[in-house]
């Protein structure tokens, strides 16, 4: 029997693996080109957060490492051709867990990862998640979607931000042009795993990250991170006519975390993620406005 193993890279404290909507289309068609070289009950399940990454992968421990590594190495690559950042997840860290069969503890593993997303204030459920796989299972269909066959390798290349030559023709994108999950996580498993949609429901509303959620509910971000960020050289020209963080001075920049948070109810944790600093400057400019 192949092992279940939970892999999750280290959280980045001062920047973004995301920094808008296009990266989180390029990252899912990422994850479907390593998946290629494994086989279709290999990837149980995977959630894209704004600052770090989890999958559920079913098989050794190396390949499972190997898998996540690419990942990273491919995405790496794209950021700094679009961001102009070298190395970007060079020394990021993965942790990898060996899950157990025993004990609902793959269910358990399954449910933390879907419901990293809710945790995070983004949304209710994870089957409302773009950027995972919580929509995926006791799901009645997909829905409109584009054809791998129907296009030509100019508009895949496009598409993929990569050559993708052996993409199977069956393979199916959505109307946002990253390929559909389904292709390639073994749904049929997960759903066997979990057996109805009424326990899967129970595993993913009791799971740690649900009862994180019930514990800061009504502290949780206002604002997605991409959204913050899309609006701060707005923000920073309005308030001091200059074009980035770093171009302000030290008051300026307490006065611009103060303003991120007085206008998107951030925390020193999200200012710090959008901004491009360390938590503790982060919480260092908030505290001198106490």
């Amino acid at each position: 029997m192949r092992k279940i193993f939970l892999l999750t890279t280290e959280h980045l404290e001062n920047s973004l693996w995301f920094r808008d909507i296009e990266d989180f289309k390029v990252a899912m068609n990422y994850v479907a080109l390593e998946a290629l070289k494994h086989p279709k009950g290999f990837i149980l399940t995977f959630s894209l957060m704004s600052n770090h990454v989890h999958f559920v992968l079913k098989g050794s421990r190396e390949k499972s490492v190997d898998f996540v590594n690419r990942f990273k190495r491919r995405y790496s690559i794209y950021y700094s051709r679009k961001y102009g950042v070298k190395e970007f997840l060079r020394g990021n860290g993965l942790d990898v867990r060996e899950i157990p069969y025993e004990d609902e503890s793959v269910e358990r593993a399954i449910a933390y990862t879907l419901m990293n997303c809710v945790a995070a204030g983004i949304c209710t459920h994870p089957s409302q998640y773009p950027w995972a796989t919580g929509g995926l299972f006791f799901c009645p269909g997909q829905g409109t979607c584009i054809r791998v066959k129907d296009l030509s390798e100019r508009e895949l290349k496009r598409l993929m931000h990569s050559e993708c030559k052996g993409l199977p023709k069956d393979w199916s994108l959505s109307p946002d042009g990253y390929i559909i999950p389904s292709a390639y996580v073994d749904v049929k498993a997960v759903e066997a795993i979990f057996r109805t949609p009424q326990r899967m429901n129970y595993f993913l509303n009791s799971s740690s990250k649900a009862r994180k959620r019930l514990a800061i509910e009504e502290n949780l971000p206002a604002f997605k991170d991409q959204t913050i960020l899309a609006a701060l050289p707005d923000l920073c020209m309005s308030l001091f006519q200059k074009k980035s963080f770093q171009q302000l001075t030290p008051d300026e920049q307490a006065e611009f975390a103060r303003q991120i948070r007085f206008r998107f109810s951030a925390d020193a944790t999200q200012i710090a993620r959008v901004c491009g600093m360390s938590y503790a400057d982060a919480a260092r400019l908030l505290d001198s406005y106490v």
